[in-house]
């Protein structure tokens, strides 16, 4: 019998005007993400949300916020999400990341 691989959902919430290495944070994540061979990211802005301080974030015409909230979704095999959270230590300062385990319907890459 042919083992599945485990596949994990991983789910970065930070702020829209976080930044790491000159450039916004999700950016710097995304750009990484790409460059170590994930097979793929999805970078949300949310509309409204808050955190840990309770403040409130919004799009709201009379509370516009420079701080909207932003989650990385990157769903991959268990052993290549080991790995990129390694080198997210020291890259998010304020956030919160959690994982899941997740089961892949369809995959499938252009090359193949």
């Amino acid at each position: 019998m042919e083992k599945k691989p485990e596949f994990i959902l991983l789910r970065i919430f930070i702020g829209e005007s976080d930044r790491y290495g000159g450039k916004p944070l999700y950016r710097y994540l995304l750009e990484m993400f790409k460059n170590e061979g994930l097979a793929g990211a999805t970078v949300l802005r949310g509309i409204s949300g808050f955190g840990k301080s309770s403040y409130i974030h919004s799009m709201a015409i009379l509370q516009l916020s420079t701080d909207l909230p932003i989650v990385i979704e990157v769903v991959d095999r268990k052993e290549k999400i080991e790995m990129i959270k390694n080198k997210l230590k020291g890259k998010i300062e304020g956030g919160l990341i959690t994982e899941e385990k997740v089961n892949v319907i369809f995959y499938k890459s252009k090359e193949e």
